[in-house]
């Protein structure tokens, strides 16, 4: 009797440590989440914070992160399910929007608030003014894309017109800009970081002014998801906001050299010295949102600059292309 009273003990024990470790596993698992980013750039550092301090992990969410090397291709990844969350320009669920897709993308959580190019002289100008374009060429990349249309908008804002004041030559493609234009093409150039600091470091070309700075506050790249995804994984969305969240706030409350060591694993090709340089200069012009929410005053700045480019012909509905819910969701449980 003895003998089996410890056997039935023995055997309860082993049950409760399965029972616990099998506890343990599931809390501990994390869900794989698959996202294509449209490059990879220092731009998005807010994104590369919340991954390297483990704001993910301690939403239950690992992240297998791809670049797509441009929006359409973010885009088709995405309507393909071959991937589950795209980043890039909300522009591209815009396109995807018009064209009558039953399952088309929303956007739920914006990264960026402005443009991110700078405008590349060949000489140091303290004293630039937009005027002193006029007859001069730009080299602005891909027409039709966010920072192409982003110069057009700034050129007509001060009083120039782009096809006939400006000559841009968008005949160079986007990762040859900048050694087309130490090589002697163009009278400027229109480029991202950090290309455009270490140019600067060169003494290859000077930045005489920030395109997002003159647009003013428009949703660059965003996170987005196919309709029925985000219906069925809306626990996960809530999630993955949050981290996006916490990246955001914990990068407008640190400076630029913390910034640089935290996103530094996600650049082991670039110095540190580079990084915060180029990080401080974006903190200037508040590049980053400070939430995800993307509101629709910024959004129909957007469908403005798209319609003026002559891109858009139909503006879209923010309440269609935009789903907030996640975002306020976060932001006020926060407070």
């Amino acid at each position: 009797m003895k003998k089996h009273i410890k056997f039935i003990a023995a055997a309860l024990s082993v049950v409760m440590v399965l029972t616990l470790f099998a506890g343990c596993a599931k809390k501990n698992a994390k869900e794989k989440v698959t996202v294509c980013e449209v490059t990879h750039s220092i731009f998005y550092a807010p994104q590369y914070a919340a991954i390297n301090l483990g704001f993910f992990e301690e939403e239950g969410i690992e992240i297998e992160l791809s670049n797509g090397q441009g929006a359409d291709k973010v885009m088709s990844a995405v309507l393909s399910n071959n991937i589950d969350i795209g980043f890039a320009g909300p522009e591209a669920s815009i396109y995807v929007y018009n064209e009558g897709k039953d399952d088309y993308t929303q956007v739920f959580a914006q990264l960026t608030q402005r443009d991110g190019s700078f405008l590349v002289a060949r000489e140091p100008d303290p004293n630039f003014t937009w005027d002193k374009l006029r007859e001069k060429v730009v080299i602005p990349g891909r027409k039709g894309g966010v920072p192409y249309m982003a110069l057009e908008y700034v050129i007509r804002k001060h009083n120039l017109d782009p096809y006939k004041d400006v000559t841009l030559d968008n005949s160079i493609q986007f990762a040859l800009m900048a050694g087309a234009f130490t090589s002697g093409t163009g009278d400027y150039v229109t480029l991202f970081e950090p290309t455009a600091s270490m140019l600067e470091a060169e003494g290859k070309g000077y930045i005489v002014s920030s395109i997002g700075k003159e647009c003013g506050e428009l949703p660059y790249t965003a996170y987005f998801a196919k309709k029925s995804y985000i219906e069925k994984n809306a626990d996960l969305i809530e999630r993955f906001t949050r981290a996006i969240y916490k990246g955001q706030q914990w990068v407008a409350k640190h400076s630029a050299e913390e910034i640089a060591k935290v996103v530094a694993p996600s650049f082991p090709d670039t110095d540190i010295k580079l990084l915060t340089t180029v990080i401080q200069r974006y903190k200037e012009i508040e590049v980053w949102s400070s939430t995800p929410v993307l509101t629709a005053e910024s959004f129909d700045l957007l469908q403005k600059v798209m319609t003026e480019a002559g891109e858009l012909a139909k503006t879209a509905p923010h309440d269609k292309i935009v789903n907030n819910s996640f975002a306020e969701k976060v932001v006020a449980a926060a407070k």
